[in-house]
């Protein structure tokens, strides 16, 4: 909205406002604008939590320390969603069809982990949506992420060839050729790679919902991973680089730059409150939010197969959970003391801060590995 009233309304009048049309200027302003929302609205946002009795309930399976955070306002993840949407439509241009798919995704996966967490409040219990419910409600937004991605093949504006990280020439192409210009049946050549994003968005999602279980272990892992991909995602929007680098040159990507930048500033600005000892959870509704949004910039800017990388820690949480209910399954027994990851090292003995900062430090690390890829081709 500031971007078409200061750039596209008032530039002509006001030739300084020409700075404005720069993507790195505005996403400068959404992260500033994300982040001081973020902070001014997060004691409101806490106090009416606590005034509706919006409290975290702890499972009793758990490590009992966690059982002192009973009662913790949840459901913050709302203050995350808004820090995020709210600079993006002021600051982003709003043209962009990428930012509509971005800002959707974060709407529709949030909604599911509100609808998740506003369950867990009715029934006074650590139960919401059913695993099956959640999942189907998480594969149809996913479905209709690449459906959207499907028709702006058909402009040239996206491809659904793959980017193989370390790879220069291998770039696989997820649509079954044989099929793609039969008339009546044209679009069982897009099952592939929709049901393809299907798979990264709910993956995304659900590995950050498992990594949060200690106060700001997921979202100090999103600032990581959202910085990441802002840099990525102003990489893959840039003629220069992207001819340099070798990425797709998908010029009007560079707007989500913007996103990323509020999502960054958000997250920093709920990371605030949500530090260890925590004065508000995150809830479904923002992990759910917060995966659905960094899967859908992977697959904007074909980075899926670097999203591993990117959010490394979140991988590593989402295999722990994997192995381990496997292994029972199979074997009878457990590979570790429990899961998610994180629970694992605090039953081993690790104080929960140690396990904060080191899974941070790690989730740096996975970072960086990630952007130097870019030349490891």
């Amino acid at each position: 909205m500031l971007y078409w009233l200061l750039y596209q309304r008032l530039f002509a009048h006001f030739p300084p406002f020409r700075i404005f049309r720069y993507v790195t200027f505005r996403t400068a302003f959404a992260s500033l604008t994300a982040l001081f929302m973020g902070m001014i609205i997060g004691p409101a946002i806490i106090k009416q939590l606590r005034d509706f009795q919006i409290g975290q309930y702890i499972r009793e399976e758990g490590p009992k320390g966690h059982q002192k955070k009973a009662g913790t306002p949840t459901m913050g993840g709302v203050l995350i969603t808004i820090a995020i949407i709210v600079p993006t439509l002021l600051w982003a241009d709003l043209s962009n069809t990428y930012i509509w798919l971005a800002i959707f995704s974060t709407i529709a996966f949030g909604a599911i982990g509100f609808a998740d967490d506003y369950i867990k409040v009715v029934r006074k219990r650590n139960l919401g949506l059913t695993g099956r419910t959640k999942l189907v409600l998480q594969f149809l937004a996913g479905g209709f992420v690449g459906v959207a991605l499907v028709t702006l093949t058909a402009t040239r504006q996206y491809s659904t060839h793959l980017m193989v990280p370390f790879f220069k020439q291998f770039r696989p192409d997820l649509v079954i050729d044989s099929l793609r210009h039969y008339p009546h049946v044209w679009w069982l050549a897009f099952i592939p790679f929709v049901f393809f994003v299907m798979l990264v968005l709910v993956g995304a999602s659900n590995a950050v919902n498992l990594t949060d279980g200690l106060d700001g272990l997921a979202i100090g892992c999103t600032v990581i991973a959202a910085g990441a991909l802002t840099v990525l995602t102003y990489l893959s929007g840039h003629a220069l680089f992207s001819e340099y680098l070798e990425l797709q040159k998908m010029p009007q990507v560079a707007e989500v730059t913007v996103f990323c930048g509020a999502m960054v500033g958000s997250s920093i600005g709920f990371l605030w409150y949500n530090a260890h000892p925590a004065e508000i959870f995150m809830g479904d509704v923002g992990s759910l939010a917060l995966g659905g949004a960094i899967g859908t910039v992977a697959v904007i800017i074909k980075q899926e197969l670097l999203l591993p990388f990117i959010g490394g820690i979140f991988v590593l949480e989402a295999l722990s959970v994997i192995i381990q209910v496997a292994s029972y399954k199979l074997r009878k027994k457990r590979v570790f003391k429990m899961a998610p990851l994180h629970h694992h090292f605090e039953l081993v003995g690790w104080s929960e801060s140690k396990i904060i900062i080191r899974f941070w430090i790690l989730a740096l690390i996975f970072a960086l590995f990630a952007l130097t890829t870019l030349k490891l081709r």
